[in-house]
């Protein structure tokens, strides 16, 4: 418990010195983005670090050293019993992981941030070209200022399950060359196409959830 409020400590000391180096930026006029913003990104990390999941290493987080509005989210622990559990842990011991990318715009929370899974290929699971996601909760009409990035990559990781995800990485010989990062562009590009079609004829699936 002690090793467990000690790395805690360290945590929210580095975001202070994270948050002074931003506001010292944006008075010079250095830095995108906006206070409001800023601070209820600080206020979600606070939240990660303090949360449960993240404590028993379901996911970990890394955030940009040079923008707080980027970071890598490594999904580590999927639903035990799904089939995406257990192509997770055929992977080589150190990338055992999904990663997604999550970049918040200046108007978060009012908008949402972009999600895209960064590697391994991943086939179904509302995974589509690039790595985009198809839920409803990332468009601007499903999203709602009141959702937390916990919540919501606790919900990305239920998504992947429930639409029977698996990843492209059944041989060995074709493990590294499945990680190769998807393209950033190539997943905004399939995102921004999936939002106009769902904008013009509707989500047929539940809301919020799958796309």
């Amino acid at each position: 418990s002690s090793g467990i409020n000690a790395e805690y400590g360290e945590q929210v000391s580095a975001l202070e010195k994270l948050k002074k180096s931003i506001r010292k930026a944006e008075e010079n006029g250095l830095n995108h983005g906006t206070t409001q913003a800023t601070d209820r990104i600080m206020k979600e990390l606070r939240a990660i670090y303090k949360s449960q999941s993240y404590k028993t290493g379901v996911y970990t987080v890394n955030v940009n050293d040079e923008s707080i509005y980027k970071w890598d989210v490594f999904l580590k622990k999927v639903d035990s019993d799904s089939p995406l559990m257990k192509d997770i842990e055929k992977l080589p011991a150190d990338v055992q992981f999904i990663q997604l990318g999550i970049q918040f715009p200046d108007s978060f929370p009012f908008s949402p941030p972009f999600v895209r899974v960064i590697r391994p290929w991943v086939r179904g699971g509302y995974v589509m070209s690039g790595g985009a996601l198809c839920m409803e909760v990332l468009t601007t009409q499903g999203w709602s200022s009141a959702y937390s990035i916990e919540s919501l990559i606790l919900q990305i990781s239920a998504t992947l399950v429930k639409g029977k995800a698996r990843l492209l990485t059944t041989t060995n010989s074709k493990v590294r060359s499945h990680f190769q990062p998807y393209t950033y562009e190539l997943a905004l590009q399939t995102f921004q196409a999936i939002s106009d079609n769902h904008e013009k004829n509707g989500w047929l699936t539940p809301p919020q959830g799958d796309g």
